[in-house]
């Protein structure tokens, strides 16, 4: 059974920074691609940035602009996103997902920039 678990998030003023783990078992992590999407307010799910297998080719989406970084250590089963440079509308709830479209995703770690 896939399960996610996601930490980290929190309240934080805006320019801030928090970073975001996963943490991952039940299926074989270093084998997949995997992904964090966010969920905003009362919106639908957002990707946000993926990582193959590897670790060494990553995309994100346009709305990043070179503020976040996701990373992976497959050695602890674990995948991160570093956030910097966080604005208000970067509050949202987010999620580590085997898919692009969040269909196999954890709970959630929010993360609220406010001042």
């Amino acid at each position: 059974e896939v399960q996610l678990v996601e930490s980290g998030g929190g309240l934080v003023q805006p320019g801030g920074s928090l970073r975001l783990s996963c943490a991952a078992s039940g299926f074989k992590f270093s084998a997949y691609e995997m992904n964090w999407v966010r969920q905003a307010p009362g919106q639908g799910l957002e990707w946000v940035s993926d990582i193959n297998s590897r670790g060494d080719i990553m995309a994100a989406a346009n709305f990043v602009k070179g503020r976040f970084t996701i990373s992976r250590d497959n050695t602890k089963n674990m995948l991160y996103l570093q956030l910097t440079g966080l604005e208000p509308e970067d509050t949202a709830m987010y999620y580590c997902a085997l898919d692009r479209l969040g269909t196999s995703r954890g709970q959630g770690t929010q993360v609220t920039v406010s001042s």
